[in-house]
């Protein structure tokens, strides 16, 4: 592993890991289908585990059968298709192991596509708190989407989908208030955004209600190039923590086959433009006019009318 790890550098930065985020925010991941959603959650939520936190994943797209396989692959580091095929020592062996690297615990929900709210989540909390005594330090929900939203059940009627995926993202937000925990959820790119090599904002499929409610969004990026080296690219698009245009973009190695993340050598980063680029929003459209035409007094550190 090099010397600058991208994987911890970034943790340390906007939370890679679910342990280092912050209380009571909304984290979205932004890719295509196909790209690596719910690998990348089976992963951190993995590393969480792993550093002793206790991980609640609530999956409505696989069946919680599928997620369990994905997250056993991931901390056995073995592939998916051979977990069946380790002998009972071998299996026994590698538990233990895992088992002294941490004290957490991790419980998979599965619900109907489309059929749970945040009322569901919060009676599944209460109801973990008083018959097991658990209480997650860590929320994944896979994936926003498709779920439904409570408080537009409640109204009835035709409902635009701006409005009803924001919805969604504001009760989601509220449930990380209300529980003390950080939530981790997904959400898919527009049809223009799936081919594109630059997401933005702009390609947040449904409603921009979204990234304007999210407390962290960044995007997985995709292409032949990238799969045929086993890698996909991270862009940073939002983050209320630090500063969005630090390591705004990079690459990580990724095992499909065993489900997890890995750093990439240094010189591999260079493939990656690290220079800050504003999203494609009538807002950084206009901050970047104004830097063309004001560089000498830009200060984004300085100036807080600028700052991000």
């Amino acid at each position: 592993m090099s010397n600058k790890s991208y994987l911890s550098v970034y943790a340390k930065s906007f939370s890679w890991a679910g342990y280092f985020l912050p209380k009571k925010t909304l984290n979205i991941i932004l890719a295509g289908t196909g790209v690596g959603k719910s690998l990348f959650m089976c992963h951190q939520s993995a590393a969480a585990l792993s550093d002793g936190k206790n991980v609640l994943y609530i999956t409505m797209e696989m069946a919680e059968e599928r997620i369990a396989e994905r997250i056993d692959a991931n901390l056995l580091n073995i592939p998916i298709d051979q977990i069946n095929t380790l002998s009972k020592e071998n299996f026994s062996e590698r538990v233990a192991n895992i088992s002294k690297r941490t004290n957490g615990k991790f419980i998979i929900k599965e619900y109907p596509t489309g059929q749970a709210n945040v009322a569901h989540f919060r009676s599944l909390l209460s109801e973990l708190k008083l018959k097991k005594s658990f209480e997650p330090d860590i929320i994944f929900i896979d994936y926003l989407n498709i779920c439904a939203s409570s408080r537009m059940k409640a109204m009835g009627g035709s409902i635009n989908s701006y409005t009803y995926i924001k919805a969604i993202a504001e009760e989601m937000r509220g449930l990380a208030v209300e529980f003390n925990v950080p939530i981790v959820s997904a959400t898919q790119t527009t049809r223009s955004g799936f081919s594109n090599s630059d997401i933005g904002l702009e390609d947040t499929s449904e409603s921009f209600g979204l990234p304007a409610t999210a407390d962290l969004m960044f995007a997985l990026i995709s292409n032949e190039e990238l799969e045929g080296m086993g890698q996909i690219a991270v862009k940073q698009l939002k983050n209320r923590y630090n500063d969005p245009t630090y390591k705004k973009r990079f690459v990580i190695g990724v095992d499909r086959s065993k489900m997890r993340l890995f750093d990439v050598s240094e010189d591999q980063q260079t493939l990656i433009d690290d220079t800050p680029v504003f999203d494609k929003t009538p807002q950084g459209e206009d901050l970047e006019k104004f830097k063309d035409s004001d560089k000498n007094n830009f200060d984004n550190s300085l100036n807080p009318k600028f700052s991000i």
